[in-house]
């Protein structure tokens, strides 16, 4: 009677071959693994499951208190208010004002209207007669005083009051910037003509810029020269000396009128 055996694919794959090769082992035993890990898995995902409802039947549901408030309105009283009593203090009346009502103007016949009666001419009172008999006062008129007399000593001369001419406003930005004469190009070659670099900052090989600022009056002329940021060496001072000995600038212009602007400019240092 003639055998037949099942073969896998690990045993025709082995068949003539060595089999004690590791790979042999484990496609051998990788089959009963994964069904063991699945059967594991699948355990685990049920008692996951119904941990909740095995909690919930353990647990002694008398151990749970129910709070419960209890709220009675019959036995609630509600306190009337006390009232408060306002005062309105009596409004006080104003005194009567006695007033005349203003009629509108009648107009009569010329015959009933009376002339008016005129103070006496000068004419008159030349031709009146102040009478004979004297008047007697009784204290009460009116006193007349007398002008004064004039001084004839001299007087101190008054003294004539200065009033201090109101400073112009300062600007920083302006619709029209102060410019030198003949434009920025002209400026530069200014400042590289007079411009003497200090012996100090030769020997120090010292290069960089000095920030000058000063205020373009409105007659272009420079005033309040000062160093923002210098480099020293004696390059602070010669940048002040060459600011100082510039010409009067175009002055800065705002709403069509000179004004004082605040410029700011570098004064380069370089050694060649």
């Amino acid at each position: 009677m003639n055998t037949i055996t099942l073969s896998t694919i690990d045993d025709i794959v082995f068949e003539h071959r060595n089999r004690a090769y590791g790979a042999y082992v484990l496609r051998q035993l990788y089959q009963p693994t994964l069904t063991r890990a699945a059967i594991i898995g699948v355990g685990l995902f049920l008692v996951a499951v119904s941990a909740p409802t095995l909690y919930a039947h353990l647990v002694d549901r008398n151990a749970k208190q129910e709070i419960m408030v209890e709220t009675n309105l019959e036995k609630l009283t509600l306190e009337p208010l006390p009232e408060k009593v306002i005062e309105i203090p009596p409004v006080e009346k104003l005194p009567a004002v006695s007033t005349v009502r203003s009629l509108p103007p009648e107009v009569l016949p010329d015959e009933e209207v009376e002339a008016p009666t005129l103070p006496p001419t000068v004419d008159e009172l030349a031709e009146a007669n102040p009478g004979d008999k004297t008047q007697e006062g009784n204290g009460e008129e009116a006193e007349i005083i007398a002008p004064p007399e004039e001084s004839t000593a001299p007087t101190r001369p008054e003294a004539a009051v200065e009033v201090a001419p109101r400073e112009e406003a300062l600007f920083i930005t302006v619709e029209q910037q102060p410019e030198y004469p003949g434009g920025m190009a002209a400026l530069g070659a200014f400042i590289q003509k007079n411009l003497k670099y200090p012996q100090q900052a030769i020997r120090s090989d010292m290069s960089g810029r000095v920030f000058v600022s000063f205020v373009v009056n409105t007659n272009g002329s420079l005033t309040d020269v000062q160093v923002l940021k210098g480099i020293g060496f004696g390059c602070d001072e010669e940048a002040l000396r060459v600011i100082r000995q510039m010409p009067r600038w175009k002055p800065g212009m705002q709403s069509g009128r000179a004004v004082r602007v605040r410029y700011n400019l570098p004064v380069a240092f370089t050694l060649e």
